[in-house]
């Protein structure tokens, strides 16, 4: 039963329903109550903002958790009509609970969501030079590299702490000329940049179709030459220049490639996803091709950097 022991009721809208659980019955509880007419659930640390908040990283190639927290948030959207009594009462018997946990309310209106979801994503400044520019917005200095790049379906807007990094290098390193190379480029995000700030030649490359597609669509909207491939192709190329912002056990892996795709003296590598504890496991990866050094960090995030020895 509810907390607020009264029936709710709204006009129009969704209901969500938010509750606790522990790491034993959260997921169960969650696909149980989508199997309830859950429009859909999500799950958060219930500890987040405390002491006891545990920060949980998934990457490719790594054991994945058998439990989520210890405690767990569950918020649950329902049409604004549903019956939700019945469907609490589903769901905790489908997930083995003895009884529907103790729940609160809440009323969400419907509103206007691509003005809110535009709302949150304003220009980015790079650099004096260099701007990323969702497409709703002006330019904020006309007479910079204004990049227009909107929120889609491949990684890569300019927010995260490990596209800002690979983007403040790239303004500092790009004089003009060079041949580049975004390995897992998702939204061509660095390879526009890499373009617009006058490198010659730029390849992108990814594992996911979508992403191309999106890399291919941004290159077209900013009057950008990309060479996009998949990553299953061969670059026939080495570049001055190679950068992959991907996660560190993949980049870990891929070591002998990047390193095989960097120019040999001279040629830099530029490699970010990478948590700070993971730092010098990326470091040994790469030698001894290079000596990488940390040129950045935000976040608890970081960018290894280095010249082909």
């Amino acid at each position: 039963m509810s907390t607020d022991d009264q029936p709710v009721s709204a006009a129009g809208g969704w209901i969500t329903v938010t509750l606790l659980a522990d790491s034993l019955h959260a997921e169960a509880l969650s696909d149980a109550l989508l199997d309830a007419g859950a429009l859909s659930v999500d799950i958060e640390d219930a500890d987040a903002g405390t002491p006891d908040e545990r920060p949980q990283f998934g990457e490719p190639g790594l054991p994945v958790a058998v439990e989520l927290w210890p405690h767990s948030r569950l918020h649950a959207l329902f049409e604004h009509d549903a019956d939700l009594a019945s469907a609490m009462a589903e769901a905790a018997e489908a997930a083995g609970l003895t009884a529907p946990p103790p729940y609160t309310t809440s009323q969400l209106d419907e509103q206007n969501w691509v003005r809110i979801t535009q709302a949150q994503f304003d220009p980015i400044r790079v650099s004096d030079r260099l701007w990323i520019v969702p497409s709703w917005h002006a330019q904020p200095d006309p007479a910079a590299i204004n990049i227009t790049l909107d929120p889609g379906m491949a990684f890569g807007t300019g927010s995260h702490p490990t596209t800002r990094l690979c983007l403040e290098w790239l303004d500092r390193v790009i004089t003009g000329g060079e041949t580049v190379i975004d390995y897992g480029c998702g939204s061509g995000i660095l390879a526009l940049a890499a373009s617009r700030l006058g490198a010659a030649r730029v390849t992108g490359t990814d594992i996911d179709p979508h992403a191309l597609d999106a890399a291919r669509y941004n290159a077209e909207r900013n009057g950008a030459t990309l060479e996009l491939m998949h990553s299953r192709e061969t670059i026939d190329h080495q570049a001055d220049i190679v950068v992959a912002n991907i996660l560190a056990n993949p980049l870990t892996v891929l070591a002998p490639l990047l390193c095989g795709l960097t120019r040999r003296s001279g040629g830099r590598i530029a490699l970010s996803g990478i948590l700070s504890a993971q730092t010098d496991m990326v470091c040994d990866a790469y030698r001894p091709a290079f000596e990488l050094e940390v040129a950045g960090e935000r976040d608890g995030w970081v960018l290894l950097t280095g010249t082909r020895l």
